[in-house]
């Protein structure tokens, strides 16, 4: 039997490519990252101040914290404060809400939102039956318990601080005693207080409860007219930090000085 030898087998090892790695992918992404941005900023600056303002409200507070301060929870408010630049679109807003509620037409033609020197003015306005207080009763109907529940849910997301008013018309009031349209329309402010403070307005949201009488009729001309009987809640605009009128209000606040002294007359 003839002799073989060893039986060799080679295997030729095939090289693969070399492995080019993941940075392409890491390059690709910042590219389209970028491309996005450059086109949100094309968007935003074709856009109106309404879309720049809550864009920007929402990079400032994405959970939406801010809308509750009224309510004595967390957050800045930053965003819903209302000032000098801003009544015209918490008018509208508020204006909406109003009207999305199932409130007869004859009611809301009974409450007007206007912008005034101290800030948003809104009124609910009587008419001769009593559109939300009885006549000569200083307790709110259930449509006034309705429409201040609604409003004080709505200004309570917001920081700014509130007045109230209490007015009547020229008519003596009906009954005998010392209680007059001074104590009525004083009473019928401090009750609007009291509803709008239990459904949502932050216990120190209002600092001035104010009774009018007839002393500021809404018609002069017409003293006895039943829209000079109302309710009236202002909402005072906040001052910009850095702005012309916070340097006012700070020159009123500087204390007088005595002549040839420093310290303050009294």
């Amino acid at each position: 039997m003839a002799h073989t030898g060893p039986i060799i087998i080679v295997k030729k090892k095939v090289a693969h490519a070399g492995h080019h790695g993941g940075a392409w992918k890491v390059a690709y992404a910042d590219f389209v990252t970028a491309m996005m941005a450059l086109f949100i900023v094309l968007w935003l600056l074709n856009s109106s101040k309404q879309i720049r303002v809550a864009v920007g409200g929402y990079f400032k507070d994405p959970n939406g914290v801010s809308k509750k301060v009224g309510n004595g929870q967390t957050g800045s408010g930053e965003n819903f404060i209302v000032t000098k630049d801003n009544l015209d679109q918490i008018k509208d807003e508020l204006e909406k809400t109003i009207r999305k509620e199932n409130i007869s037409q004859k009611l809301l033609n009974q409450i007007e939102i206007t912008i005034t020197a101290e800030g948003l003015r809104i009124e609910l306005m009587e008419t001769d039956k009593g559109a939300f207080f009885p006549v000569g009763v200083s307790e709110p109907n259930a449509e006034a318990l309705d429409i201040l529940s609604l409003l004080a849910a709505e200004l309570g997301k917001l920081p700014n601080q509130l007045s109230i008013e209490g007015h009547t018309d020229a008519k003596p009031y009906a009954t005998s005693g010392n209680y007059s349209n001074w104590e009525l329309s004083a009473d019928r402010a401090n009750a609007a207080r009291r509803v709008m403070q239990e459904h949502g307005l932050g216990p120190s949201q209002v600092t001035q409860v104010r009774g009018y009488a007839d002393q500021r009729l809404r018609k002069p001309k017409e003293p006895e007219d039943a829209s000079n009987r109302r309710i009236t809640i202002i909402v005072h605009y906040l001052v910009k930090p850095g702005s012309d009128e916070e340097d006012k209000t700070a020159a009123k606040e500087v204390p007088l000085q005595a002549p040839g002294g420093s310290h303050p007359a009294k």
